[in-house]
């Protein structure tokens, strides 16, 4: 897909745009209700839809698919990482009434850290077709690691802070609590970041792990880096709504994991035979539809194996207890 730097500008300043009407609507500090993150979700949801189609309208079929198809597996992949944000809040015991600016400034560095990948891995693969293998394979171990990290799963997960966070706290100073919103403030004659700046940039770096799967995952559906950034955007930016909805939904999706490993490994795989036929050899290619019904697909068998194994695992637990509270 051919783009313009002027449609660049005007997609740009148009998610700026909704970022800023974002922020203005919740610079209020206040909890979130499920209520006001379903309506959010479900706008957010609707504009990554009228944007697609604005692509099918004006640039085809195929940038269309690409686009919903590479919005979806960001989306179901962007979901793991509300686990770690849930991590993140309870280490730095976030007031809940603060959560929702954490997580708007968090997604929004996250999101300018992933514009930096995008434009490398674009770069790069424009000049090293080859790199295509690396990616492939990177996304089969990561599938396989996911597996292994689900079947060893205890449940008892803690959040560890990156080496760069530690040092930008050893050298800066961290205030002792929260100061409202501010992110800076004087304590004993010394300018100090507060606990609310420490935990917005945990976020917002600690998604750049995700982005090391994420990114070469949608380079597998499309090479447009048009369509990667824009995917990524949409994706990202209802991430906080997303998490006051289904935060209490998180535990129950205990398949989700192996989910995230089948769609991984299909991309990889996707890429390999994408690599190989790059290189001249007679191998299929996976089409844009068959991806997306199979993404789709796979996210729909996870989630109700999640909810139903949930459940039985709830009726278990009720079960038992009723029987202990007969012995005594």
């Amino acid at each position: 897909m051919d783009v313009s730097l002027g449609l660049w500008a005007v997609t740009i300043a148009g998610l700026c745009a909704l970022i800023a009407i974002d922020f203005l609507i919740g610079r209020k500090p206040h909890d979130v209700s499920v209520k006001e993150a379903g309506i959010w979700t479900v706008v957010w949801i609707a504009l990554a839809a009228l944007f697609g189609i604005g692509l099918l309208i004006f640039g085809g079929g195929a940038p269309a698919g690409e686009f919903f198809a590479g919005f979806i597996t960001e989306k179901s992949l962007s979901v793991d990482n509300l686990f770690v944000f849930v991590l993140i809040m309870g280490k730095f015991a976030v007031p809940s009434q603060y959560q929702q600016r954490v997580l708007l400034v968090g997604v929004l560095i996250a999101l300018v850290l992933r514009a930096v990948f995008i434009a490398a891995g674009a770069t790069i693969i424009t000049s090293f077709a080859w790199v295509f293998y690396i990616f492939g394979a990177f996304l089969i171990y990561t599938a396989w690691k996911l597996i292994k990290e689900a079947r060893a799963d205890d449940g008892d997960e803690e959040f560890e802070e990156n080496k760069l966070l530690k040092a930008a706290e050893r050298r800066l100073g961290v205030a002792d609590r929260y100061h409202g919103t501010k992110l800076f403030v004087e304590q004993h004659g010394k300018r100090v970041m507060t606990p609310m700046l420490v935990v917005m940039l945990a976020i917002g770096t600690t998604d750049v792990l995700f982005a090391l799967d994420s990114i070469p995952a949608i380079f597998g559906l499309t090479q447009d880096p048009y369509i990667v950034f824009t995917a990524n955007a949409f994706a990202l930016m209802g991430l906080r709504q997303l998490y006051f909805l289904i935060g209490g939904l998180l535990k129950k999706l205990v398949h989700l994991s192996y989910g995230l490993s089948v769609i991984l490994g299909f991309i990889g795989v996707k890429l390999v035979l994408h690599a190989l036929h790059e290189s001249g050899v007679h191998v299929p290619e996976i089409s844009i539809p068959f991806s997306l019904a199979f993404i789709v697909l796979v996210l729909a068998v996870t989630t109700v194996t999640s909810l139903l194994a949930s459940k039985k695992q709830a009726e278990r637990e009720l079960a038992e207890g009723r029987v202990e509270h007969a012995d005594v």
